[in-house]
């Protein structure tokens, strides 16, 4: 009797002991997942769960805030609407976020797990490929970059530049109207928005 009262005893610490070493591994699991995140797995998580209705504050490197409703995010960008008005549509460099003000609802959201899902195919294009396709279409944008604002037209883009054609915004590229060709790096890049 006395063998069995100790071997249940020993069954239950054996237990307890094993419980509590599978909490810890899903602990340490969990603190090395969260180690992994970037910027673009939080801003993720935040539009699956926020959808597109809740604006984001993000202060971006050139020291400007903006209160962006996030619509797609891609490989090394996301493109969002400013504001409350779905008026205004930027293109953002995910290197070119300095920070995000969250609430504490959403740094619970953007810590969640994305569910898994079929490879997109957002989550292989760059901003290179969006820029090229502004360029394709000739339209005309805004650009904002760490040392200023520049309107114009997207003449070529490189593997880690563009060339704009800065000329009058809402007018037609020119050949006669171009004032300057400049050569902007991807990583000065703040905001792209179209200008028509």
């Amino acid at each position: 009797m006395r063998w069995d009262s100790l071997f249940d005893d020993l069954a239950g610490q054996l237990d307890d002991e094993l419980e509590a070493d599978d909490a810890g591994v899903r602990l340490e699991a969990e603190r090395l997942r969260r180690g992994r995140l970037t910027v673009r797995d939080r801003v993720l998580a935040l539009q699956t769960d926020l959808g597109t209705d809740e604006a984001l504050v993000v202060e971006l490197v050139d020291g400007s805030t903006w209160r962006l409703r996030v619509r797609s995010v891609g490989k090394d960008w996301l493109q969002a609407s400013v504001g409350t008005r779905d008026r205004q549509e930027v293109i953002v460099p995910l290197s070119a976020v300095a920070a995000v003000a969250l609430t504490q609802t959403q740094v619970d959201w953007s810590l969640d797990e994305v569910a898994s899902h079929e490879p997109r195919l957002l989550d292989r294009l760059t901003i290179a490929f969006l820029l090229r396709d502004l360029a394709r279409r000739r339209s005309g944008v805004f650009v904002r970059t760490r040392s200023g604002r520049w309107a114009g037209t997207i003449d070529r883009v490189g593997r880690d530049h563009l060339d704009l054609a800065v000329h009058e915004p809402g007018s037609v590229r020119r050949t006669r109207d171009v004032e300057q060709i400049r050569l902007i790096a991807f990583s000065e890049l703040v905001v792209v928005e179209r200008a028509d």
